[in-house]
């Protein structure tokens, strides 16, 4: 078994004395797992870093091996997030999600899109939040779970709409949502309208419910730490 593919690196484990198991979201082979020969050294460190996009070559004898990698580097999104904290939490966090939430070896080529988008966009500080907040609306809809956040649920309106039923993911107005409010998520208003604000803590605490409790939970595993720290981050 041989093929190619570009991707972008979730996560690098060492194995052995000199050997790394690589986990890479390609485009037509999904989130696949390799061994990769010498990858602890220091040849290949600076290439094998989660967010790092790679051409990637996998052989194995049979399709179910593990099988070994060689890479090529192909452009080092890594870099430019080493010197800032929360940039380089939130490309952490994607890549811990991305890793959690995909099944092994289904193709989700949108997911790999949007991340590369994710990764361009952290060179901006003024984007980059809200570009994560709606990549992870983005990972749920992909993932069966998408929002609905067009109009209420209870009436129908376009107007007005400022809490999310934790049921169902739909939006619902102001004046829908008064007998119960207490038990409705609050909705951020920049993802309606792109002039507001940003409230980018409401907003990781809006999909991070979903992502808690309509994915994680089905799966029986919990978050990964590294989305928590990201959340942690911009509520400080």
């Amino acid at each position: 078994m041989d093929w190619q593919d570009d991707g972008i690196i979730l996560s690098v484990r060492k194995h052995g004395e000199s050997s790394a198991i690589v986990n890479v979201l390609t485009r037509a082979h999904g989130r696949h797992a390799g061994l990769v020969r010498g990858g602890s050294g220091k040849r290949l460190s600076g290439i094998l870093q989660p967010g790092n996009k790679v051409q990637a070559r996998w052989h194995a004898r049979l399709a179910e091996h593990l099988g070994t990698y060689t890479v090529e580097p192909m452009r080092a999104y890594a870099a430019n997030a080493l010197s800032d904290a929360k940039r380089l939490a939130a490309l952490t966090s994607a890549c811990a999600l991305i890793e959690a939430a995909l099944p092994e070896r289904e193709p989700h080529p949108a997911i790999l899109d949007a991340l590369e988008v994710l990764l361009t966009s952290l060179d901006d500080d003024s984007v980059w939040p809200v570009i994560y907040v709606k990549w992870e609306i983005g990972l749920l809809s992909e993932l069966g779970f998408g929002l609905d956040l067009d109009h209420c649920a209870a009436t129908g309106s376009m107007e007005d709409l400022t809490y999310v039923s934790p049921r169902t993911g739909r939006a619902v107005s102001t004046a829908a949502a008064a007998p119960y409010k207490e038990r409705l998520l609050p909705l951020p208003a920049f993802l309606l309208d792109s002039s507001v604000e940003a409230d980018i803590a409401t907003g990781l605490q809006l999909t991070g419910y979903f992502l808690e409790n309509h994915v994680f939970q089905h799966r029986d595993t919990e978050m990964p730490p590294a989305r928590r720290r990201l959340a942690e981050r911009f509520r400080t």
